[in-house]
């Protein structure tokens, strides 16, 4: 650890790169959540903590040192907080800042999970509460999701896709309104920063669950942050004289102690919503309902992946071996094979030639195969599988294929935690039980496959791909091939995997990770909308329940190529390559939905704020994701008490008539438009109601 450290800080000291230097890196991070499990290490816990402690200070970077989730961070090394919220946290010492190293935009996906989400308005909370009450530093995690390409996934049972709800999607798009709406937040609290750095907070109550934190400096400069931390109701408040509304759960910014500016459960930013468009064999997008793509690829071929031992490098053991110190991560795969001689008179037999095989395992996943034949497959991290055998006169072949799914990555000692068969291994009959578990097996690292170099798409000595009128489907142990074109444009391309199995792709041999579409969610347990309001909880907000926990997959343009590509996959269970899909993905509809009362859009950069400002009313705005795109049709426009959500508008028993005529002349044929929210616009259909403003509008 020591020496990686080292190593580390010197690369970065070389370049310049300290700020210490001149250079950008103003902070720097020695282990990560160790104060989590540091009461499973016992006596042993506190003097490591104070010894990386002081080995990272002694490398004398220039900038300070931090220790997330620390709570006895010794000094001079700061204490930071990582979750959900952070406003209640307080360093180990007054003389060290309040941070917030990881702020959760939304939680990661497990193959056999639901999909999790944040609402954007709980997000916005958190963050205004932290800086509210006394906040120095915050960081998101994520900011932009990704991919956990080749076997990079944490687990088990981590998915590739790592997308985290993230402001920027896993495909690089802007995830609307999160990227917005935080942006609006910080620039309300960059307005502030003057007194924020200047002075503490005073707490003042306003009422039940209702409280302000005033920062004022010695020159008058003043800042407030009004919270409402209910769960029910909005709530008016005075505060310096003034009345406020606070929708419930929720905080409102006043950079000059007057003007409202922002408020965390107010979204004026715009909503996009993002769909895969498929491909047919031009490259050309189809209708979504129109989701094959198979003609986008050349005919397949294939070639089988042995059962049990094939390579010239296994090797014979006493005893059951761990998995993943007996590949080191080299492949998700290890073959357990064993040879059973029986003549029928065994003990461990059922009846004639018959008996029952009990394996145990730490997983992820096992296949087990008699004789070359499959006999089932079970996936988990404490495995018991039990199976009845027929054997034949002779010799019999048991194997067992063991794979990973992701390693464990947290954890007290989660570097002992193991994988693969661990055994008890036995043949269990009615007059005894064959304990097979300390006796001789042979161990296979990999497949085949891997070592002959298939993932890159060449032949090799002892495999060939083989090309028939038709490929072999729903067979387990398959390799696939073929080529295809990458997708005209630069939109982001997805693959779609329904119709396989498990497996791994490859793309002009470079892996983008497992795939595993029939692994679904449970049918149960999301809903279509998901109150922002009460604290967030990484199950609370969940969606796409009974499907595919992935189904599209994230193929980066920078792995393909002009002209020709190939595709490559290890199908482990069974599938039909023919149903393998292209898809481009891009913003479908640009969507607002803006009220009366929401704060007018912040403009000013700095204060005092203008009166244009103060004096201007709410907004709403409308921009296709590129330059060179225009808005063409309106689907939707609404002016009233308008309800639903992007792609689900629905107009309320209050609408005004003239709503889509106006949306229509602000907006068609310009890349964005800008409309205000007032009867002022629009006239007034509903007179002493709130109304609002909602648009969905596509851009081409």
């Amino acid at each position: 650890m020591q020496r990686f450290t080292e190593k580390i800080v010197s690369m970065m000291q070389q370049e310049n790169l300290y700020a210490s230097q001149g250079g950008p890196i103003i902070l720097s991070q020695i282990e990560n959540e160790y104060g989590n499990v540091e009461w499973a290490y016992g006596a042993a816990a506190k003097p490591y903590v104070n010894w990386a402690a002081s080995m990272a200070a002694s490398l004398e970077t220039g900038v300070p040192w931090v220790m997330c989730q620390q709570d006895d961070a010794p000094d001079p090394i700061i204490n930071t907080c990582n979750g959900f919220y952070c406003d209640q946290f307080e360093p180990n010492s007054a003389n060290k800042p309040k941070m917030w190293t990881e702020n959760w935009s939304g939680w990661f996906l497990s193959f056999g999970g639901r999909v999790p989400y944040r609402p954007v308005e709980d997000l916005a909370f958190s963050v205004a509460r932290f800086f509210q009450l006394g906040g120095t530093f915050q960081n998101y995690y994520m900011y932009h999701g990704g991919t956990n390409f080749a076997h990079a996934s944490g687990g088990p049972f981590i998915a590739t896709s790592y997308d985290y709800d993230a402001p920027i999607d896993e495909y690089g798009i802007i995830r609307q309104p999160k990227w917005g709406h935080l942006k609006d937040l910080h620039k309300a609290i960059k307005l502030c920063e003057e007194a924020l750095v200047a002075a503490d907070p005073t707490n003042i109550t306003l009422g039940a669950n209702l409280e302000a934190h005033v920062y004022k400096t010695a020159s008058g400069r003043c800042a407030a942050f009004l919270a409402n931390i209910g769960t029910q109701s909005e709530a008016t408040v005075t505060f310096n004289g003034k009345n406020y509304q606070l929708p419930a759960w929720s905080v409102s910014i006043l950079p000059d102690c007057q003007n409202v500016v922002f408020n965390t459960a107010q979204i004026n930013s715009q909503t996009t919503t993002v769909e895969a468009l498929y491909l047919n064999s031009e490259t050309k997008a189809l209708d979504q309902s129109n989701a094959s793509s198979s003609a986008l690829l050349s005919d397949w071929t294939f070639v089988n992946e042995p059962v049990g031992i094939s390579k010239s490098n296994a090797y014979k053991r006493i005893g059951l071996l761990e998995q993943i110190n007996t590949t080191g991560d080299s492949s998700d795969y290890l073959w357990y094979s064993i040879s059973i001689e029986v003549s029928g008179n065994e003990s461990f037999l059922t009846s004639h030639m018959q008996s029952n095989l009990h394996v145990e395992s730490l997983g992820h996943v096992l296949h087990v195969f008699v004789n070359g034949n499959p006999l089932g497959s079970t996936t988990g991290t404490k495995i018991t599988f039990d199976v009845p055998i027929l054997f034949t006169p002779g010799s019999n072949k048991i194997d067992l294929l063991s794979a990973t799914v992701g390693l464990q990555n947290y954890g007290a000692f989660f570097d002992l935690t193991g994988a693969g068969i661990t055994g008890p291994v036995q043949l269990r009959g009615q007059n005894g039980t064959r304990d097979l578990s300390s006796e001789e097996w042979t161990y296979q690292v990999g497949l085949k496959g891997e070592e002959s170099g298939l993932l890159y798409g060449k032949y090799a000595d002892s495999a060939k791909w083989i090309s028939l009128p038709s490929i072999p489907k729903n067979q387990p142990l398959i390799w696939y091939k073929t080529s295809f074109s990458a997708p005209e444009g630069n939109d982001p391309i997805a693959i779609d995997f329904t119709g396989m199995g498990k497996g791994e792709a490859w793309i002009n041999g470079q892996s983008i990770g497992r795939y595993w579409p029939t692994n679904t969610a449970p049918a149960n347990g999301c809903s279509d909308s998901c109150s922002y309001r009460g604290t967030f909880k990484s199950d609370k907000c969940q969606k796409n329940c009974g499907k595919p926990s992935q189904q599209l997959y994230h193929l980066p343009r920078s792995m393909t190529q002009p002209g020709s590509n190939t595709l490559v996959l290890f199908e482990e269970v069974g599938g039909d390559p023919d149903q393998i899909s292209f898809a481009v993905k891009q913003v479908a509809s640009i969507c607002g939905h803006v009220s009366e009362l929401h704060p007018a859009p912040l403009l000013e950069t700095r204060l005092p704020l203008t009166k244009a400002h103060v004096n201007s009313t709410a907004v709403l705005k409308l921009e296709c994701a590129y330059p060179n795109q225009h808005i063409s049709f309106i689907k939707f426009a609404s002016f009233g008490t308008p309800s639903g959500k992007c792609g689900r508008f629905s107009h309320g028993r209050c609408s005004s008539t003239r709503a889509l005529d106006v949306v229509k002349q602000e907006c068609l044929g310009s890349n964005s438009c800008v409309i205000s929210v007032s009867p002022n616009k629009f006239g007034d259909p509903c007179k002493k109601i709130i109304k609002s403003l909602a648009v969905e509008a596509r851009c081409s």
